[in-house]
């Protein structure tokens, strides 16, 4: 075991803690050092201990024995409130908030259980300076009842009460397992803020990506034992972190080594022009037998609230929904349940799950609604039970258990095993591996996989860009309540992706620049990316009704379908002509941190005078909202 520990001195430090669940040893005796000013990633597969240890520290839970010291001086917590006001908050991966209260009174939760007079006034301010803040402002209403929020919402309303308490230790558990790249960038903003007063950060996270990004040293629990302790980050390698993780090599969590999906000439499900308030618009999309599609997007883009009128948890206001070829208006879920389509809901625990069953109970869930005459039917179902437990990875020995005592991955697989075994023309996935270990998250992939090679219509939802183009076949991208591209996830990167999601919300001062070349110099604007023989439009904007360029918003054509291939394949500082005497300027772009955006184009039609290259620049450039940061923003 690696240790790092006595290295730095110690804000926060454990030593041989211990604690057990009845017969359950879930720590057998974990050390753990936290230091001011830095972030410390805390991993570990699911039932490793992570929580648990957490919830020790923060007052959730008492430790059985064990040494914890705070600046030095020995602690031991009775209570959550307790562990506030020596100055450690939790933020936890299931949310602890009231959802008949509004936004601004859960953040400030703690605060109204500790008595006295409260300042709603000075409350309501001190949360907008926290929205700013965060990059929130606008997107959270404070007034707003909490059970309106999505699960990503509630998740940074969990994080903004966190932040209000001004805690020295602030323990982040899985704080972006819903969360989309642009969000996970501002959070690792205000974290890094934090860092700089001071603070002391523990990351629990799943994401090998943000570990390696956002954190300074790596402890690893497995088996509720410690096997790295204080290891920097910059001395760890990923392999060796899955390794120390899991106790063996994963070498592609995406099962690439299977064949995919192919999609068949019949459409499972066909959506058209679908609309249901608040968020879904005008959104259009096919899943096909034998594919995995993706709907990708930024949170509140109405993604979730897509799957959820398919499958009759939504009223449909508008378009139409095909199955298999046939009209499909689903009135409530048992519709969908009975036309073939399954569906995992995002927030496991509120939707997908019986708290007070047995797994058994909870797997064969479905089945009980569908089964007639005396009993249960258990029985008819115990040889497929089995033999997907076997699949899952899951020991059979879990069947009688109380489903709260698996761990988030294990209670995942179950939902999926549920859904399986009612074998569906059409799985709907909604976040499939939010808080999730990696090795979990591979054998769900492999699963997911197999079903459609099986010939199973796969729909998945996630938040995780990586994932999104990791598992999926083709990503239908939605925005602000509509589709904005279908296209195969082989022609996309996390970086295209992300410029395609971007809310035009978030792109507004890049559209401005867009609408100010147009209204200077009539003619084509447009921003674009391109790589290789290919260009990505993300968006466009013209003085003519089809300008003739062979591209629009949303495509990715080959540079020679293009009706600009000279200037693309030159990209150079002056306007550049092509054979049918169109003249082109492409001025490139690029965000604060230095990332490659694309280009700004501006297209001239036949016979129209070519401005200074100087002047357009200026435009493209120009304070206020200059393209390259807009363009930034919106990218995430």
């Amino acid at each position: 075991m690696s240790d790092a520990g006595e290295t730095r001195s110690s804000l926060l430090s454990a030593r041989e803690v211990w604690k057990a669940f009845d017969r359950t040893q879930a720590l057998s005796g974990v050390s753990f050092d936290l230091a001011a000013g830095e972030v410390h990633a805390l991993v570990g597969a699911n039932g490793a201990g992570k929580s648990t240890f957490s919830r020790i520290v923060s007052g959730h839970l008492a430790c059985d024995r064990g040494d914890i010291r705070l600046s030095g001086k020995p602690v031991q917590f009775a209570s959550a409130r307790e562990a506030i006001r020596a100055g450690i908050t939790m933020v936890t991966q299931e949310t602890s908030l009231a959802p008949d209260l509004s936004v601004l009174e859960n953040i400030y939760l703690p605060e109204l259980g500790m008595g006295g007079r409260l300042s709603w006034r000075r409350l309501y301010a001190r949360a907008q300076g926290l929205l700013e803040e965060f990059g929130q402002g606008g997107h959270l209403p404070l007034r707003r009842p909490l059970r309106d929020l999505s699960a990503s919402q509630r998740q940074m309303v969990e994080i903004l009460k966190a932040l209000a308490l001004d805690s020295q230790v602030i323990i982040f558990d899985e704080p972006t397992a819903s969360f989309s790249p642009n969000e996970v960038d501002r959070l690792f903003d205000v974290m890094r803020l934090l860092v700089e007063r001071g603070k002391a950060l523990v990351f629990v996270s799943h994401r090998l990506e943000e570990i390696f990004e956002i954190t300074d040293r790596i402890t690893v629990f497995r088996e509720g034992r410690d096997v790295a302790r204080a290891v920097p980050t910059g001395d760890m390698t990923p392999t060796e972190l899955v390794r120390l993780m899991v106790g063996r090599e994963i070498a592609d969590i995406y099962a690439h080594g299977a064949a995919p999906g192919r999609a068949t000439s019949a459409a499972i499900l066909e959506v058209e022009h679908l609309a249901t308030a608040p968020r879904v618009k005008d959104v259009s999309f096919a899943v096909h037998a034998g594919e995995i599609l993706g709907l990708a997007g930024l949170v509140g883009a109405g993604r979730s609230e897509c799957v959820e009128t398919v499958f009759g948890l939504r009223r449909i206001e508008g378009g139409a929904i095909r199955l298999a070829g046939k009209p499909f208006r689903p009135r409530a879920p048992i519709d969908a349940v009975r036309a073939g389509i399954g569906f995992i809901p995002e927030d496991r625990r509120r939707q997908g799950l019986v708290p007070d069953f047995s797994v058994r109970e909870n797997l064969l869930l479905a089945h009980i609604g569908r089964h007639r005459g005396f009993g249960l039917g258990y029985e008819r179902h115990q040889g497929d039970v089995e033999h997907l437990l076997g699949e899952l990875g899951l020991p059979p020995r879990i069947l009688d258990a109380g489903i709260l005592t698996l761990s988030g991955g294990m209670q995942q697989k179950i939902v999926l095993a549920r859904w399986i075994l009612m074998r569906p023309d059409l799985l709907i996935l909604d976040e499939p591996t939010r808080g999730v270990d990696i090795g979990t998250r591979s054998t769900i992939y492999a699963m997911l996989r197999r079903l459609a090679q099986r010939g199973m219509a796969v729909l998945i939802v996630s938040s995780d860009f990586e994932e999104v183009l990791g598992i999926c076949d083709r990503v239908v991208v939605i925005s602000d309540g509509a589709d904005v591209t279908s296209i195969p996830s082989r022609y996309l990167d996390v970086e295209k992706l992300a410029m395609f999601a971007a809310p035009r919300s978030s792109a507004d001062a890049t559209h401005h620049v867009l609408e100010r070349l147009v209204h200077a110099y009539p003619g084509a604007a447009y921003w674009i990316f391109v790589e290789g023989d290919r260009l990505y439009c993300f968006d466009l904007l013209s003085a003519e009704a089809d300008p003739g360029l062979g591209f629009a918003r949303g495509t990715f054509p080959r540079i020679e379908q293009t009706m600009i291939p000279q200037a693309l394949l030159q990209r150079a500082a002056s306007f550049a002509a092509e054979a049918d005497g169109r003249q082109t300027l492409l001025v490139p772009i690029r965000g604060h941190r230095g990332h490659d955006l694309g280009y700004v184009g501006l297209t001239l039609a036949p016979g129209r005078a070519t401005p200074d290259p100087e002047q357009v620049r200026r435009i493209v450039l120009a304070e206020p909202g200059r393209a390259e940061d807009a363009a930034m923003r919106a990218a995430g």
